[in-house]
This record gives C-alpha cells, sequence and structure tokens, in this order.
C-alpha cells in the first residue's frame, strides 16, 4: 500500500477531514486510539494517527507485522522511551546525579557550569528515535548523518537506553542511577587524565565514540551536500539536516541533481526545522516559515512534505515513505516510464527550537533554556524539577519500551582494498597532469568494483584530465550530446569547491579524486579538516578509518596563472594541510610526470588519509626516473646533484622552484664549487613529530642523516608557497637565521607570467645564489654578473635575470 498523505491529492485536507478521518481509525482500532491519546508532552495529530495507519496497513502487507495491534503497542514504547531520552538529555545539559525514581535533585547534585546545545538535543529525540523504531519495524538498519553534530546528546541518551550505544560505552555506564550518574556527569567534563588525555568520551559534537557516526557535523551544511553521495545500492541513509545549517553553505539543495539509483541507495533528508539558530531567527522562519521551504525546495526539485517535528512517529512514516517512493520513482526511470531528476522526497519537520522543556522557543533554548544555573539559582532549580517530572517514565516502563524496540545488527564497514597497478612511467616531456589523467584511467579499469567520483569545481579538461573526462562525463541530467556529459556521469562539476568535494568525501566506498586550481582550492579546507579530525579519532581509538586515500590535486598553480591577475595566485590549501598532523594530511609537490604517478599510486594505497598533490599543469621535463620517483615518494625528497656532505645546499620544493634551483646549480658547477641539491617532496616529513602517531609517518632518520647531514653549513630553500609556513612545517632541517634562508612566494602577483612572477617574489635562480653567498659572508658577484646583481638588487634590468618574455 503507498503511503500517500504526504502527496498533494484533489481532496483538500483541511483540519476537518483530518479530524473525522483519524477518528474513524480510532472508532475501528482501540490499540490505535490508546496510542493517539498521547503521552506526556508527546501529541499525536490527526494527521500523523492517519499516516501510523497507512503504515500498519503496509507493514502488514508485506508480512513484517502481524497485526496492527503489535504495531500501536511499540508505539506507546516509543512515546515512552522519547521521553524518557529527552529527560536523560536535560540532564546531561544541566546535572551531575539522575536518580530514575524522580525525587528532587539537591543543588549540589547539579554541575556549577553547566554545558550543552540542549534545545537542538531535545528536538532530535524525537527524529532518531523514529529511525530506530523504523529500524525495528522493517528489520533493516539505516545508516544516518547529522548535520547538527552538536546534538549528539539526543544520539547518547537513546543508545545508551536501547543498548545500542558502543560496548565499551555500555560496559562504563550501566543503565542504573550510579551509572546514569556517571554518564551525565561525564557529559562535557574536560578532565584530563595521567597520560593527558581526555577522560570522557562524551564531547560536545559527535565523535568516533558514537555509535554508527560518519561525521562530526561541527561544520554546518556539509552533510546536506554529502547525503546525497553516500549509501551504496542496497544501503538506506537517513540524514538529519538543520534550517540553521540550510543558509550555511550553498549547495544543500542540489541533492535532486545528483541522486542516481543505479550507483546510490535510498536517501531521506529529514529538516529539523526548529526556526531558530544561536540567536536570532533562521534566514527560513525569517522568508516565511516552512510554507516558503517548501516552495523553494519545490523549486530545487524536491517533493517537500511537512510534519510534526515533536513526535517520534511521524518520523517514523516519514522515512518509510520516503524510501517507497524514491524507491518507486526509481522502478519508474528503470521501466523507462520516467527519467531523472525524481523528485526527491524531503521532509520538514516543524518543531519549536527545545520542544519538551521550559523556555521552549526562545533564543535562551539554543544551549542553556532556564536562564540560570539551577546550583545557585532556586527558581531555576524549580523550573528544572518541573520540566524534568514531566518528561521522566517510571523504570519499569522504559526498559520495557527499550527491549520492545529491539534493533537489527548493525553491518560492519569493510576495510577496502584496492589493486594500483604499476604506472606506465614517461621518459620523455610531458605535463604531470597528463600523468596524473592517464594513471587515474588506468586504476579505475582494475578496479571496477569501486564507485568513482571525480569532484571538478570548474574545467575539469582544461587542467589536462581529458580522458578521465571523456571516460567518466559530467553527471547531469539533460546531457548535450557535443558535450561529455550523461545522466550517469561520475564527474561532478559545479562552480562550488564545497559541493564537489563533498560529493568525493562521501564516496567512502570508493575511488576518489578531485581537480580543482589551487587559488580557489583553500575553499574545500573545511570539508577536508572535518574529514581528517574524524579520521584521526578513529585511529587513536583503535579503530581506523577504511577509506582510500583521498587526493585533492591542486593545480593551475601561483606560478602559472599570471593571465587571470593575483586573485588566482594563492597557495593556502598546501599551507593549511602541512600544519595538520603528517600523518594524516600528506601534501606533495611531483616535480613531473613519474613523481606525480608514483603519488597518487601511494596516495590509493593510503587509507583514511587525504593527499594534496600540488601538480603543474604545464609540460615539463622528466628530472625522475622511475625508480627515482618511487624512492621520492617512500623518503620523501632525494638528492638530485652533487655530495650531500657538502657545505653548501640548494633545496628546492616545487616544480617551478626545481628549474629555478637547477640554474643555480649549474652556475656553481661552472665555478667548481661544492654542494649538493636536494628535491624536497613531502615537506611535513621532516617536521619535529608532534605527537606518536605522527612520529610514525616521518621520514626515516637514516634518510634524514644522508639527506640533510650536519656537515652541510649553509642551507637556501626555494619553495613552492610562502617560505614562512616551509620552514616551520621543516624544523628541523632549519640550521637557523645565520645559515638558512629560505625563499618563496610573498603575496606579489598579478597580470605577470611564470618569470615576472618569480622576480617579482625574489624566487629565482639569481635571488637563490644571492642569499647563500649572504650566507657564506661572501659578495653576491662572487656567482652573480654586474648586472645580474643589479637587476635583483632592484637597480637594473630584471631580464639579466629572466628570459625576456615572446
Amino acid at each position: 500500500m503507498t503511503l500517500n498523505l504526504y502527496q498533494q491529492t484533489s481532496h483538500p485536507m483541511t483540519p476537518e477531514y483530518l479530524d473525522h478521518e483519524a477518528q474513524n481509525l480510532r472508532d475501528q482500532n482501540p490499540e490505535l486510539a490508546l496510542w493517539a491519546a498521547g503521552l506526556g508532552v508527546i501529541e499525536h495529530r490527526p494527521a500523523t494517527q492517519i499516516q501510523a495507519h497507512l503504515m500498519a496497513e503496509s507493514l502488514l502487507q508485506k508480512g513484517l507485522i502481524a497485526d496492527t495491534g503489535y504495531f500501536f503497542q511499540r508505539l506507546r514504547a516509543l512515546d515512552c522511551l522519547t521521553q524518557q531520552a529527552m529527560w536523560l538529555v536535560v540532564h546531561m545539559t544541566y546535572a551531575r546525579r539522575v536518580y530514575t525514581d524522580g525525587r528532587n535533585l539537591t543543588p549540589q547534585d547539579f554541575k556549577t557550569h553547566p554545558r550543552g546545545h540542549t534545545g537542538g538535543a531535545l528536538n532530535m529525540v524525537p527524529a532518531y528515535a523514529g529511525l530506530l523504531a523504523l529500524n525495528h519495524f522493517t528489520g533493516q538498519p539505516r545508516d544516518w548523518l547529522m548535520g547538527q553534530g552538536h546534538c549528539v546528546a539526543a544520539i547518547d541518551a537513546l543508545q545508551l537506553l536501547t543498548g545500542t550505544a558502543a560496548p565499551e560505552r555500555r560496559r562504563q555506564y550501566p543503565l542504573d542511577d550510579d551509572g546514569l550518574s556517571r554518564f551525565v556527569a561525564d557529559c562535557y567534563d574536560t578532565r584530563l587524565d595521567n597520560t593527558g588525555q581526555r577522560i570522557s568520551t562524551l564531547g560536545a559534537h559527535v565523535n568516533v565514540h558514537t555509535a554508527g557516526a560518519r561525521m562530526e557535523g561541527g561544520y554546518l551544511g556539509f552533510a546536506g551536500m554529502q547525503y546525497a553521495h553516500m549509501p551504496l545500492p542496497g544501503e538506506r541513509l537517513v540524514a538529519f539536516l538543520s534550517d540553521g545549517a540550510f543558509e550555511e553553505q550553498r549547495g544543500t539543495d542540489w541533492a535532486a541533481r545528483w541522486w542516481r539509483g543505479e550507483d546510490t541507495g535510498l536517501i531521506a533528508p529529514v529538516m529539523i526545522a526548529n526556526g531558530r539558530r544561536i540567536d536570532q531567527r533562521t534566514t527560513i522562519a525569517q522568508q516565511g516559515g516552512c510554507s516558503w521551504f517548501v516552495s523553494h525546495l519545490r523549486n530545487q526539485g524536491f517533493a517537500p512534505f511537512v510534519i510534526d517535528g515533536r513526535d517520534p512517529a511521524a518520523f517514523m512514516c516519514a522515512i518509510y515513505y520516503m524510501e517507497i517512493q524514491l524507491s518507486q520513482a526509481f522502478e519508474r526511470i528503470r521501466q523507462g516510464e520516467a527519467q531523472y531528476p525524481v523528485a526527491l522526497p524531503y521532509c520538514i519537520a516543524e518543531t519549536v527550537k527545545g520542544f519538551g522543556f521550559p523556555a521552549a522557543g526562545t533564543g535562551a533554548a539554543y544551549g542553556l533554556p532556564l536562564g540560570a544555573y539551577p546550583a545557585e539559582n532556586p527558581e531555576a532549580l524549580a523550573f528544572f524539577h518541573r520540566g524534568a517530572k514531566a518528561l521522566l517514565q517510571p523504570d519499569a516502563q522504559w526498559r520495557e519500551a527499550a527491549s520492545l524496540l529491539g534493533q537489527p545488527k548493525q553491518k560492519s564497514t569493510p576495510m577496502l582494498a584496492v589493486n594500483c597497478p604499476e604506472p606506465e612511467w614517461a621518459d620523455r616531456r610531458e605535463s604531470a597532469m597528463a600523468a596524473i589523467d592517464r594513471y587515474f584511467i588506468e586504476l579505475t579499469e582494475v578496479n571496477p568494483r569501486l564507485r568513482v567520483r571525480v569532484g571538478n569545481p570548474d574545467e575539469l579538461r582544461g587542467n589536462g584530465m581529458s580522458q578521465t573526462l571523456d571516460q567518466f562525463r559530467h553527471r547531469v541530467t539533460r546531457p548535450e550530446i557535443t558535450a561529455a556529459e550523461a545522466i550517469d556521469g561520475c564527474v561532478i562539476t559545479a562552480l562550488n569547491e564545497e559541493a564537489v568535494v563533498s560529493a568525493c568525501l562521501a564516496n567512502q566506498a570508493g575511488i576518489n579524486l578531485v581537480v580543482a586550481y589551487e587559488a580557489f582550492a583553500i575553499k574545500m579546507l573545511c570539508a577536508l579538516r572535518q574529514a581528517i579530525i574524524f579520521s584521526r579519532q578513529q585511529k587513536e581509538a583503535g579503530d581506523a578509518a577504511g577509506w582510500l586515500g583521498f587526493p585533492v590535486v591542486t593545480t593551475s598553480l601561483i606560478w602559472e596563472n599570471g593571465e587571470h591577475d593575483q586573485s588566482h595566485q594563492d597557495s593556502s590549501l598546501s599551507e593549511g594541510l602541512m600544519l595538520k598532523m603528517a600523518d594524516m594530511a600528506r601534501v606533495v609537490f611531483p616535480a613531473d610526470a613519474n613523481s606525480a604517478m608514483a603519488c597518487l599510486r601511494t596516495c590509493y594505497g593510503d587509507l583514511g588519509v587525504v593527499w594534496n598533490l600540488v601538480v603543474t599543469r604545464s609540460v615539463m621535463p622528466q628530472f625522475f626516473s622511475a625508480r627515482q620517483a618511487t624512492q621520492l615518494v617512500q623518503d620523501g625528497a632525494v638528492c638530485l646533484r652533487g655530495h650531500c656532505g657538502a657545505e653548501l645546499q640548494l633545496v628546492a620544493c616545487g616544480t617551478v622552484q626545481l628549474q629555478q634551483m637547477l640554474k643555480a646549480s649549474d652556475r656553481l658547477r661552472q665555478q667548481r664549487v661544492a654542494h649538493s641539491l636536494i628535491y624536497l617532496l613531502e615537506p611535513g616529513r621532516f617536521r619535529q613529530a608532534r605527537d606518536r602517531w605522527e612520529k610514525s609517518a616521518l621520514a626515516d632518520p637514516a634518510v634524514v642523516r644522508a639527506l640533510f647531514p650536519a656537515r652541510v653549513r649553509y642551507r637556501v630553500f626555494l619553495t613552492h608557497g610562502r617560505a614562512e609556513v616551509l620552514l616551520a612545517t621543516c624544523r628541523q632541517l632549519d640550521l637557523g637565521a645565520q645559515r638558512t634562508r629560505a625563499l618563496g612566494y610573498i603575496n606579489r602577483g598579478g597580470t605577470l607570467d611564470t618569470q615576472s612572477l618569480l622576480f617579482v617574489n625574489g624566487c629565482t635562480w639569481a635571488h637563490a645564489l644571492a642569499a647563500l653567498a649572504e650566507l657564506c659572508g661572501q659578495k653576491p658577484t662572487l656567482w652573480l654578473t654586474e648586472e645580474e646583481w643589479r637587476a635583483i638588487d632592484g637597480r637594473g634590468n630584471p631580464y639579466h635575470v629572466i628570459p625576456e618574455p615572446l
């Protein structure tokens, strides 16, 4: 039976009509009537009663329940469990002690400095409880995603009460007064143990100790851009979203453009529309509320409907309905009766912030709704007791309710394995981007079972990825015959860096590649950082992430993007990622086609790690053989010229920088000056380790001693980005201000060619030799002509140092 109450019909769904229909159902079904009477703060509106009846009939028809009495008995249990979880949530904010018999707490039983996102967590309890109930009735687990990660108390409370929390947490917090008291006291507890680690695993946001968690949800909006790309065929995902997050990121309303049933499982987006962000109403509320939002979503290709966000049964029915509707829509497409995009079902759960507790709907409900601390304010204490007593359920009843809503076993997440073939090594001049393009095609051909996602904010072909584009094509709903477009394309293209990187981050069961302009890729940093944080927490908890290494290729670099002026000249993404933990964010600067392919191959062999490959799109010589490129990735650096025991050392990091340092080396060779030239691929491997996990990712000490021996007296770096970041990262290679110089991008730019950009940033071969001479206490003219020195000293013609433009 199709659940159709949410659909537009010819019959007007007036309140009078709904009341009449619900009354008829209650008269015919005593079990329904008993549940429909509600419990405590939970009421069941006529529309929800009708929809629950339709769902019961559907489950009965499918053989998932024996009779409707069983169904409504469990819905009464759902009400009981929901209220008890709300009771626990408010204690998690305010109390350090609980009594399940309902006795009043004393002021000493409260936290002196309570913290919590109480209102949002209270709103999430009915939503997540509805999901658990649906899992119970269908016998099928569902993955979940929560964009408002600060509402984690709702998830933690319900998981503990239902026994679905992680085993360690269940052992730590048994369901008695003492165990639950430790549970609420540990919420937001910031104390450290003797090893300097936080004692409590109950934090301010979703974390790896929350069973089934997939992301922290600390950055609002990213869940809305990822859920449409997440589940594999056969899987089901419920995405809990917030109206505040909706206005945070452009692209959260594009999901209907991307979903394809052939390669993606069922998705059920649920917007918790409580109308408030931290200290004012949301934009949706200011624009006209849910009716305005419904119109907006319809214009974006969704099929939105509004439910009562205070009722757990309403959430349960809505998710069930959305899955049926989406399955039917996909079947019509398979039969050739419809085409993409589908009208993606979208649930708007209308509620007020902090429903079920004093101050609901006010600005205070976001965090601490009582407005004062119960530990020191008698009025706040009285309000707390009044609100908590309205939610508390008898001990035996909520325990029975939890047992009646038993959960299906959750699936485990396997570690992905990938076949990384030997690259077709280059032996001639070639663009490193063309080599990446070629290797990516080869890699996907030998791993056909892994879902492919390519993130493209702008022009994939212009960045040298023509084979990839022709093979996988832009995903669109109306393909142009003359363009590389397809309904089932794997290239997610949008002029929004956050959206395309999110599409790939969501594909944790597949192969991903993101290609972006270097200057604009910085907009991806927050999404990448969220993935890095979560993956690192998984590692520290002993449950490492299983997704393949995630490559973000930044190209059209500072030094080759002069035609677009300074807005297109920036290295902030690589610098930002270099400051992250080196075992989780690996920033590499492949200098040619072979080193680029070696980096990409190693990246895909990694697990749970983000790689940033900073790659020039220009055709370059082959600096490294296949053996050298492999060794370079393994060690993080390689000696290209000279003997590392020489007192003078040149270090290049970046393709253009290597070219300049080779020129500087040529000049030293001409004058028979002993020196070494090192190419630095991965600066983060040569940092001072900040913890034991990072230490395991650093270069072998024997490699450091061989390439950067103590005998070196003077060292000059020439780096792709800003010199200060390189020196801070490679701290152990810095010999001090009197013996080390680092040259890099100094934020000078404009409409300039590569050579001019190098010159105005003081990054030519001549600047490097002048810096080396200064360190040695020699005049710059020791290795430079007078004309060359005058040019870089600002007193002569720059074209004595750089070639004149054609």
